[in-house]
């Protein structure tokens, strides 16, 4: 390895490689076309054109969507529902493909690569790596479709044609029960389980690999060397950038836009405040305050400290449920429900010929392009913390012990709530509100109702909510302004400063211009070419992985 390249990685916070490793040369110098300078007392580093492009695009759809509300209302309700029925089949194919190529991973001869050289050690312990993986798992999203999501397709979208439970006055129908619980977790734990891990296993991948082994900048675009080779550092690597930001930006507006509707549910449910657009704006603006006094104090004193508290109470709130309700029957279920997932999982994974449309269309091609737009994101957060891990171990690890995680969370929370529903149909207070009503940020709050110390419970969630949608604003930042920066990770901290802002603005407008519709919308258009990114993703690893030593 040259000085230079090795110099250039410590400069930037990566370690070096150790021992035996295939580091590409080239001319590249990471930030060479960054554009650096202050305004006033506030500095800045920013990569020219992706900066640049990726931020006026953004303000400009900020305008917009402010300026002409019902007209972007309008095309937020047309485009959800003509993406996910023209393009369900893609994304469910592209799924499995990232699905069969970790599993190709584990048992081919390059799953022996070592992240970081051959003669790399970890950075972090099993049980320190193992908790961070927890902690990418856990999101907004598993507090807003937790109860939500088992119990809807127990009863509404009826995946892969199973019968609902319920007749058409309201009362159970005996025979149905049983097929409809199971099929209600495992379409579940299908959408948390290991195809949106394995998406996230690639990006990580491919970041870790061409960071740490081949001494190429942390950005999405160094993963394309093999194919595009020094292309990548002029437009062909600008667009593949700048689709990440935009993927990036609008997945973490849809979650944030979530997380205020649940948490504005939720002091409706215990303190009486108003549940209307006016207060979940409030809510967005004066979360993304506190998320820049997050970003302020940096990694280890703003994200860190509150990810490991938001951990520690989520497991305490987890626990509670497990022991509160019917323990015997929600570990019961697990257990059915994982087996109905791997019985149905070939079905449920097919990308022709289905007729449950609700579910496919509804759902899962929604899931699948959030995660993907997620992908960034939280696979730059995985390649950061993995590095000394064989292949092998680093895709076995990243795809069980967070889809572990989160299966078990949804089959909490949903079970609970399902065995409410089932046991008193007439009086649940879940099937109020997500069956009759469909009211999805009330779920978690309906399913906390029938337990004891539920106003002690629900302000638990709300907390969990708010603090989870601060740390994914703070994460979620980072990682764009990395991507702007042209692979540093040290830029000035204004910069993060304003990708945490527009991510609020971002999640505001998109509720304005049209609430959950909108949300859904966004993260589909931008998810959907970025899927082709991770396409090709998959073939440059493998020709990475071809050259390292073993």
């Amino acid at each position: 390895m040259s000085d230079q390249t090795t110099e250039q990685l410590t400069d930037q916070g990566i370690p070096a490689p150790e021992g035996e490793v295939d580091l590409i040369e080239t001319d590249y110098e990471i930030g060479q076309d960054n554009i650096e300078g202050s305004l006033g007392p506030f500095g800045f580093d920013i990569h020219n054109p992706v900066f640049l492009v990726s931020g006026l695009c953004i303000m400009a759809f900020v305008f917009y969507a402010l300026a002409l509300p019902e007209q972007a209302g309008a095309v937020f309700g047309w485009l959800r529902p003509f993406l996910t029925s023209t393009f369900d089949w893609f994304f469910l194919s592209a799924a499995n493909v990232f699905v069969l190529f970790c599993l190709a991973l584990i048992v081919l001869p390059v799953g022996r690569v070592r992240l970081g050289g051959a003669d790399a050690t970890p950075d972090y312990s099993y049980s320190g790596w193992f908790a961070m993986l927890f902690a990418a798992g856990m999101g907004i999203g598993l507090m807003f479709f937790g109860v939500l999501e088992p119990v809807y397709h127990m009863a509404i979208s009826q995946p892969l044609g199973t019968p609902s439970p319920f007749a058409a006055d309201g009362s159970l129908i005996p025979e149905n029960v049983d097929a409809a619980r199971e099929m209600g977790l495992a379409a579940t734990i299908y959408h948390w389980g290991l195809h949106p891990w394995a998406i996230y296993a690639i990006v990580a991948l491919a970041l870790a690999l061409f960071t740490y082994n081949k001494g190429l900048p942390l950005t999405i675009r160094s993963a394309f060397y093999p194919i595009f080779g020094d292309r990548i550092w002029g437009w062909t690597g600008h667009v593949i950038d700048i689709l990440a930001v935009f993927a990036t930006l609008f997945g973490l507006a849809t979650s944030l836009g979530f997380g205020a509707q649940q948490a504005n549910a939720g002091l409706s449910h215990v303190f009486g405040v108003p549940e209307d657009l006016t207060v979940q704006i409030l809510l967005i603006t004066g979360i993304t305050l506190i998320a820049l006094i997050s970003v302020l104090r940096g990694l280890d004193g703003g994200v860190k400290v509150l990810s490991e508290i938001n951990m520690i109470v989520a497991a305490l709130l987890l626990v509670f449920v497990l022991v509160a309700g019917p323990t015997g029957t929600i570990l019961t279920d697990f257990g059915e429900g994982m087996l109905a997932y791997v019985r149905d999982l070939p079905a449920l994974s097919n990308p022709f010929g289905r007729e449950d449309t609700d579910y496919l269309q509804g759902w899962t091609a929604f899931y699948w392009a959030w995660w993907i737009s997620w992908s960034p994101f939280v696979g730059m957060f995985i390649a950061r913390v993995s590095r000394g891990r064989t292949v092998r171990e680093f895709v076995i690890c990243v795809l069980v012990i967070p889809s572990l995680v989160c299966v078990l969370w949804m089959a909490v929370f949903g079970g609970a709530a399902i065995d409410q529903v089932l046991s008193d149909p007439a009086g649940s207070a879940v099937k109020a509100q997500v069956i009759d009503a469909y009211n999805p940020p009330m779920s978690l709050f309906a399913m906390l109702d029938a337990l004891p110390w539920a106003s002690i419970t629900s302000v638990i969630g709300i907390v969990l909510v708010i603090v989870f949608f601060v740390t994914s604003s703070d994460s979620g930042s980072l990682v764009i302004d990395t991507i702007t920066a042209g692979g540093k990770i040290d830029a000035p901290l204004p910069q993060r400063v304003f990708w945490c802002t527009f991510e609020g603005a971002v999640a505001i407008v998109l509720l304005v211009g049209g609430g959950l519709s909108a949300l859904q919308a966004m993260v589909i258009s931008t998810g959907l070419p970025f899927t082709l990114v991770l396409l090709v993703m998959c073939f440059s690893i493998f020709r990475g992985l071809q050259t390292e030593s073993r």
